[in-house]
């Protein structure tokens, strides 16, 4: 189990990925097959040194036989101090001695299958990414030579409410369905990376990409995404979760260069991409209201408006402002956070960008001058 949380201020707890689980899992369940070894805890060799450690001990919550050549282990899943969705779920593995050489890894109950091409995996595999079959795969190996093992081995790695906890991941929309997936490329989660969901977001325009599509929206939240779903009449496939993360998918396309990518974000969050962010989130970028006012003054406003704008406490009172005196704020930002955004992308790469209210309306846009012409 994990520790509770200080009520004083302290260093962020790094946690352990789900890969990292499961191979302690198999590990353990090793032993007991393989040297009848009832194991309390198992120390695993992370896949790359992280925080000065390259093996971290992880307790066992089950290790038994299920027949003669199956056992079960299961351990519970420490993110640390990150909100991962997965904290304090149970990993568990079979592992079943084979007659056949090499590892077969299957999807157990809670565990994702592989619906959609684009993605590291084959259509069709259970949703182990390669480092945590990698992990998995050389600890076994080591373990079969320990004990003079000739055979192969089957493991199933499956997570208790595993399909339950995948709704509140993307994985359904990048078409990996029936649970999580088994995640990992250090072993180790960093608190507050946010790199599933990064990761996410890179596999959501693969995804798109390997299937053909030639059109990506990516949306900031819900309100966001219902529009411009809505207002192109896009497939769930090339719609990204792009939250605060304007980075994550800007910087992909170099990798991953789709024809069309559209934007669509609060006004808030399209000031700051106009302003130079590509983070979002409010804990690492503010609105400048200076910009706002000095775009608003070429636009026309006059000096008392411009003092207003920079005396507001929220963008969208600024919007509002604008707005009765017929300035059109709106799309003004969104040309601005378009002519930033393009410095990032492919040039063929065509580019737009949305801005609507909290309730989901048309605010202002901006065309790249391939979609415009």
């Amino acid at each position: 189990m994990w520790p509770e949380s200080s009520e004083q201020q302290q260093p962020l707890r790094t946690g352990l990925t789900t890969g990292t689980c499961a191979t302690a899992c198999c590990l353990a369940a090793g032993h007991l097959l393989l040297g009848h070894q009832q194991k309390t805890s198992v120390s695993v060799t992370l896949p790359k040194p992280a925080d000065g450690s390259k093996q971290v001990q992880l307790d066992l919550t089950q290790l038994a036989f299920t027949n003669d050549q199956t056992a079960r282990a299961a351990t519970i899943k420490d993110a640390g101090d990150d909100p991962d969705a997965t904290h304090g779920a149970t990993i568990w593995v079979e592992l079943t001695l084979s007659k056949a050489l090499g590892i077969e890894f299957i999807a157990g109950a809670g565990v994702g299958t592989v619906t959609r091409s684009g993605l590291l995996l084959d259509v069709g595999q259970a949703a182990i990414n390669p480092v945590p079959r990698a992990m998995m795969t050389s600890h076994l190996n080591r373990l079969a030579a320990f004990y003079d093992y000739a055979g192969g081995f089957e493991v199933k790695v499956g997570v208790i409410n595993g399909a339950e906890i995948a709704k509140k991941t993307m994985n359904g929309r990048l078409g990996i369905l029936g649970g999580l997936s088994i995640l990992g490329t250090t072993g180790i989660v960093r608190p507050y990376s946010c790199s599933a969901w990064i990761a996410s977001i890179h596999q959501g325009l693969d995804v798109a990409l390997a299937n053909d599509f030639a059109h990506v929206a990516a949306a900031t939240g819900n309100a966001s995404e219902a529009f411009i779903a809505d207002h192109y009449g896009l497939d769930d496939m090339q719609l990204i979760e792009m939250g605060d993360f304007a980075g994550a998918v800007l910087k992909h396309l170099k990798k991953a260069p789709v024809k069309r990518l559209t934007i669509c974000g609060g006004f808030g969050k399209i000031s700051k991409l106009a302003d130079g962010h590509l983070d979002l989130h409010s804990s690492r970028s503010s609105i400048n209201l200076p910009k706002l006012a000095h775009i608003a003054s070429n636009l026309g406003a006059d000096n008392d408006l411009i003092s207003a704008i920079e005396d507001c406490n929220t963008s969208l009172e600024a919007l509002g402002l604008c707005q009765q005196q017929g300035i059109d704020l709106a799309h003004a930002v969104c040309q601005n956070a378009l002519t930033f955004a393009q410095q990032s992308v492919p040039n063929s790469v065509q580019l737009e960008i949305f801005a609507v209210n909290r309730q989901g309306q048309l605010l202002g846009s901006a065309l790249s001058q391939a979609l415009s012409s």
